[in-house]
């Protein structure tokens, strides 16, 4: 009886357009109180169910998606990319493909990732002559592998739902998979993109490969910090993330000047 009543109150509430969180915390709380468990379990599980610190992390690392970004380490990756694979019909979804698994590797965030990469390739690629549609499916795709490649949020908020999962034993878990569903996305955007002959206009000098690397070399420097510090027991994932906001400011307000 209590279980219909609570369904019945949180569908009524959601068609009276009434917001999703709230019409779950009224609906539980009816629930609480026909149960007669009291009320201040409410206060008691609200705080048990978020205090936990693993969950730290999930704004730090949106927070170092969004300073990396604004310091220019997207750009400096793309043309680092360019650098190895050279210019041609097929080569800039490769890259952007290829940036978005690297920056996965430092923020972690689909979305974050996504903003960055897209900031940076999607007025590439439409001068290039990529259809606008395609360009935001490969970047698209591309972002939605940081769901695999640590340091992951979705891991992160896994390992706090479910008790006696490892934060690092799933970010090694996930490092393969990830990169093999990042490859997995360049075949087929290459192939389409010469097969229909998008990026006709994509040409021009290849940038110069040591320069790029020298530019690149601190967001290349990035994931090894993460990760590594990770692996070898220096920090926490909560510790990592909030080494990487610190290190990406050092980047964008000492070393590039862009923030």
């Amino acid at each position: 009886m209590i279980g219909v009543a609570i369904f019945v109150v949180f569908a009524v509430l959601m068609l009276a357009g009434v917001p999703i969180g709230v019409a779950l915390m009224l609906a539980g709380s009816l629930g609480i109180g026909m149960a007669d468990l009291g009320w201040l379990s409410i206060p008691n599980n609200f705080y048990a169910g978020i205090a936990k610190y693993p969950l730290l992390a999930l704004p730090m690392f949106v927070l170092v998606g969004s300073i990396f970004d604004r310091s220019g380490v997207a750009q400096r990756l793309v043309n680092f990319a360019l650098a190895i694979v050279g210019r041609g019909p097929g080569m800039l979804p490769m890259v952007a493909i290829g940036v978005a698994m690297f920056l996965g590797g430092i923020s972690g965030s689909g979305p974050a990732n996504a903003a960055a990469v897209g900031g940076v390739m999607l007025a590439a690629m439409a001068r290039a002559g990529y259809p606008p549609a395609y360009s935001a499916s490969v970047i698209g795709a591309a972002a939605a592998t940081d769901i695999l490649i640590p340091p992951s949020i979705a891991f992160i908020v896994y390992s706090v739902m479910v008790p006696g999962a490892s934060v690092p034993a799933l970010f090694a878990a996930g490092m393969v998979p990830g990169v093999l569903a990042g490859l997995a996305l360049i075949v087929p955007a290459v192939w389409m993109a010469r097969r229909h002959g998008f990026g006709a206009g994509e040409g021009g000098p290849r940038p110069p490969f040591f320069r790029a690397l020298r530019e690149a070399s601190w967001g290349l420097f990035a994931p090894v910090l993460i990760l590594g510090g990770m692996r070898a027991g220096w920090f926490t994932p909560t510790e990592a993330a909030v080494v990487a906001v610190f290190y990406g400011l050092f980047v964008g307000l000492f070393v590039y000047r862009t923030i």
